[in-house]
């Protein structure tokens, strides 16, 4: 008994202290009331809203949930958590998603298998304006992983990134003088990737490499993405509407809705929101219900939900597949064209559980926003200032409110929340951004915390920046006025409007 009282007490040691943010007007509640849990640990990404908290069934629902994304999926069948496979990019949720937080760290080399990568990989035509991912032989996020005796379509270990210097037009000064980064091992420096892949990496042999380019996004953060998802369309298309009158935004709302408003990834006209191309319109059809299958290849087809019927793989891939002799033998008796037609039938056994996927989305929309702190801080309170006068709100919207009957999740309906985005594309002008060059607007709720929950401060969609302070200076295109106000400030005004933004 006495060593069991000693273990407690060493576990009790251990454990963080949850330090409770002072309430400081209603922006403090970053997610609403409803969305908002008071929490700054290395936890403050992983918890249930307050109203999830306090009912049992949701709250069963949403651990259950939470098991399904830190766990791994496998190849073998008739066992908890199979259908990996036959190619995936990743084996969970949080390997991609680390934390929750959504980012992995900046990595010199793409390796799936380092928890630190959190990268998806995009091969694309550079000559064509639109930027079209190559599906004919690859998934919209390129798969490099494989289930044995399946080979993966592209070999990791062709894959090479290398961070490229650059210097922009100010020599990487501010007005004053001053260094970017002053103090910091990379002082004065501002670094974006370039990728290149082999073409011996390439598993088809009449692909040619050299005619397209290759890109690496990190993935998103995915706590208070069911208050993001109560967004009203009405109030995002009026949101757009007032973008394009002051000139931003050119288009459409989203990559991939035509100019009659209809979304070809949802039989609907919900206005994409979700995506660093706003190509997902809503959550059911959406980063979490998409990511089951398109990062792990399995299949939830599920009676009278979204789901895919099919595995996520290309005509190519299947092709190439049934030709391998690898594959043919555990295909005994079937000729190649029947493998091939086998592996695209759109009526593969679904692999997910009905009530798996229905806590896997109760967990998805129920992941709470961490509470704002400091907003007490006169430094704070001044860098909020700097932050509007310097017209950063004109895209980093500080508030919405999410609509009246948000049925998937009545409690989180009717709440002001303060996300700082507008869920919109911009072009933001940056050297060799890849195939994001027009990209949605990130929320900055809760990012002050990614330190204390991932280890790192690494930035904007390919982690380019290593913290605030470069994220905004790659601030070009319809953000570069603001870029520049940020320049010319002094430097205790720039460390206040950042101390800003980690508060909020």
């Amino acid at each position: 008994m006495l060593c069991g009282l000693a273990l407690l007490a060493a576990c009790a040691d251990d454990k963080e202290p949850v330090v409770t943010p002072k309430v400081y007007g209603e922006e403090t509640y970053a997610g609403g009331i409803n969305g908002t849990v008071f929490n700054s640990s290395s936890f403050a990404y992983k918890q249930p809203v307050p109203p999830v908290d306090a009912d049992a069934t949701l709250y069963r629902q949403f651990m259950r949930g939470e098991r399904l994304s830190d766990k791994s999926f496998v190849a073998s069948e008739g066992m908890g958590y199979s259908g990996l496979g036959p190619a995936y990019i990743r084996k969970s949720c949080i390997a991609c998603h680390p934390s929750y937080g959504g980012r992995g760290q900046r990595v010199d080399k793409y390796d799936s298998n380092d928890s630190r990568n959190c990268y998806l990989l995009m091969i694309y035509n550079p000559n064509d304006p639109a930027l079209p991912l190559a599906t004919t032989y690859f998934t919209g996020m390129t798969q490099t992983r494989a289930v044995p005796p399946f080979k993966a379509p592209v070999d990791e270990d062709g894959i090479m990134i290398e961070w490229m210097l650059y210097v922009d037009e100010h020599g990487n000064r501010y007005e004053d003088g001053t260094p970017y980064s002053a103090g910091t091992s990379y002082e004065g420096t501002l670094i974006y990737p370039r990728v290149d892949i082999a073409q011996d990496a390439i598993l088809f042999t009449n692909f040619d490499m050299s005619r397209h380019k290759a890109s690496i996004e990190a993935t998103i953060g995915i706590y208070g993405t069911g208050l993001l998802d109560a967004i009203s369309d009405e109030d995002l298309r009026a949101e757009h509407a007032q973008q394009q009158a002051r000139g931003y935004c050119p288009g459409v709302i989203g990559a991939d809705i035509d100019e009659t408003g209809r979304n070809p990834y949802y039989p609907g006209i919900h206005p994409g929101r979700f995506t660093y191309l706003c190509t997902r319109a809503t959550l059911d059809n959406g980063p979490g219900a998409n990511a089951i299958w398109n990062i792990t290849n399995v299949v939830t087809d599920l009676p009278g939900r979204t789901g895919r019927s099919e595995l996520y793989i290309t005509r190519e891939y299947a092709r190439a597949m049934s030709l391998d002799p690898d594959v043919q033998a555990i295909y005994p008796g079937l000729l190649p064209q029947q493998i091939e037609d086998s592996l695209m039938s759109k009526k593969q056994r679904p692999e997910m559980t009905t009530e798996d996927y229905d806590a896997f989305m109760v967990w998805h929309r129920s992941l709470a926003v961490p509470a704002a702190r400091n907003l007490d801080d006169p430094t704070v309170q001044r860098g909020k200032s700097l932050f509007y006068d310097a017209g950063c709100t004109a895209c980093h919207r500080p508030s919405w409110t999410t609509r009246s009957d948000y049925r998937p999740m009545p409690s989180l309906s009717s709440q002001k929340i303060f996300p700082y985005t507008d869920l919109l594309r911009h072009d933001l002008d940056m050297v060799e951004p890849g195939r994001v060059r027009v990209c949605r607007t990130t929320p900055l709720w809760g990012r002050g915390l990614m330190k204390i929950v991932s280890g790192h401060t690494d930035k904007l969609h390919d982690l380019r920046a290593r913290n605030y302070e470069e994220a905004i200076l790659w601030h070009g295109g319809e953000a570069k006025q603001c870029k520049e106000k940020f320049r010319s400030l002094s430097k205790g005004d720039r460390e206040a409007l950042i101390k800003f933004l980690e508060a909020i």
